[in-house]
């Protein structure tokens, strides 16, 4: 019987015949493609408000909104360093617009969320309509749908961004296009969406969009829906944004949720295969991540991994923003969650 040197170095050989033919043996690799359990580079994270907002708020002084279309600080995962990556599958980003600029009309194949951290007076136009955007507003702009945001007021706007870029970069299928009008001119009546979607009703005529026709979820009745809920022992009351025409999630990527906790809340451990990304929309508390503890307040952000458990609880009364890549797992049957003790 051979021993293990010479098993070796016949080995090698072989793999270095076959290196010119583009080919590897999948028996030196299985174990990393097919896992017992999900395994990402995707950490555990936390962006303090308070400790990012002079860093956005100086971007405007470096760098104008049209020189850089869109200004924006990404807020990149430390386990995917130089990626422009959240986890392994969205983007995210703090977005500025200052007083009277305009960031110019343009549309892409990735479809984005925005959710209003600080601010009055921000606009964005998505499908014809110009839509005023208050803190806590949740706002979609649809794939290939072209869009423009604003602001008329007198103070910086803030807000978070949320794309499902990687996914779209995982299919090759990237396109983007500016347009010839910094600002397109509305088609639409405000609230048109709104009055046509978003009241129980539907017309005859309602697309079949996977993408909701809604667009512009307003934080005031979203809060008061959630506060309406019953109160789930590993998210406490918490909704989804959906699509009125057809009840799946908005956006056919992109999962997103609104939940909310009486102060002294503590959710029981979970974990789920759709990394989540967590905005505050209100109130102060902490989240057990994995091993990790982070102390949040109004506009952190912060992260948690696929399959990792994790807990929050509420000093004050508090409402969270998350979106997840849960729509495209749940369509392709990936998507999984453990409740823990729960059964």
């Amino acid at each position: 019987m051979p021993d293990s040197t010479s098993v070796a170095a016949e080995r090698a050989d072989y793999y270095a015949a076959i290196k010119p033919q583009s080919m590897t043996p999948l028996w030196e690799v299985m174990a990393g493609l097919v896992t017992p359990e999900p395994s990402s580079t995707t950490q555990a994270a936390h962006w303090s408000f308070a400790a990012c907002r002079p860093h956005v708020l100086a971007s405007g002084e470096l760098i104008t909104a049209e020189e850089a279309e869109r200004r924006v600080l990404v807020l990149e995962n430390p386990g995917l360093e130089g990626q422009s990556q959240i986890t392994t599958s969205l983007y995210t980003g703090l977005q500025l617009v200052l007083p009277g600029e305009v960031a110019a009309a343009h549309r892409h194949a990735a479809t984005a969320l925005r959710f209003l951290i600080e601010g009055e007076g921000g606009y964005t136009t998505v499908a014809g309509e110009r839509v005023a955007m208050h803190p806590g507003d949740f706002v979609i702009t649809p794939t290939w749908g072209w869009h423009d945001h604003g602001n008329g007021g007198n103070e910086p706007v803030i807000w978070l961004d949320g794309l499902d870029i990687p996914i779209v970069k995982l299919f090759d299928a990237s396109f983007a296009e500016r347009s010839a009008e910094a600002a397109r001119e509305p088609t639409e009546r405000p609230g048109a969406a709104q009055a046509r979607y978003a009241n129980g009703m539907l017309p005859d005529t309602a697309p079949a969009a996977k993408t909701s026709p809604v667009f512009h979820y307003p934080f005031d009745r979203s809060k008061a829906a959630v506060g309406a809920a019953e109160a789930d022992a590993c998210h406490g009351q918490r909704l989804r944004y959906v699509n009125p025409v057809t009840g799946e999630h908005a956006m056919p990527t992109m999962a997103a949720y609104l939940s909310r906790f009486d102060a002294g809340f503590e959710t029981q451990a979970y974990r789920a295969t759709d990394a989540t990304v967590f905005c505050v929309a209100e109130g102060t508390g902490e989240s057990q991540i994995g091993d990790q503890v982070f102390h949040w307040a109004q506009g952190d952000v912060f992260v948690a991994p696929s399959w990792t458990w994790r807990k929050h609880r509420a000093d004050k009364d508090a409402v969270l923003f998350s979106f997840s890549d849960r729509g495209i797992q749940e369509k392709l049957d990936l998507w999984r969650e453990d409740r823990g003790n729960q059964a």
